[in-house]
């Protein structure tokens, strides 16, 4: 969609130059929303796909032994953080 001033937008109508360039980290926080949403941990709480949740976590871990040794201390913290975090909600939400 391109605005009265040429430049183009989204469809959610966010300017596109107002976008922050994609990042090894703004991706995996994005996977990490997703993981949250399919627990059912975010927006709409106790609607759980817990299926899908695992392929999302085995995603990050996936990327986390693909990329060892290729991310910065900070970019290997956040991951390893991550999925720390996920486990354990997965292992709580799977528990019940």
């Amino acid at each position: 969609m391109v605005e009265e001033n040429g430049s183009e937008a989204d469809d959610a109508g966010t300017d596109a130059d107002d976008m922050r360039p994609m990042s090894f980290d703004i991706f995996v926080l994005s996977l990490n929303a997703s993981a949250l949403l399919h627990l059912g941990d975010a927006q709409q709480p106790g609607t759980a796909d817990l299926p899908l949740a695992r392929q999302t976590i085995d995603i990050l871990a996936m990327l986390e032994e693909k990329t060892r040794g290729n991310l910065s201390g900070e970019e290997e913290r956040l991951l390893h953080q991550i999925l720390f975090d996920l486990r354990m909600r997965y292992a709580r939400k799977a528990s019940r």
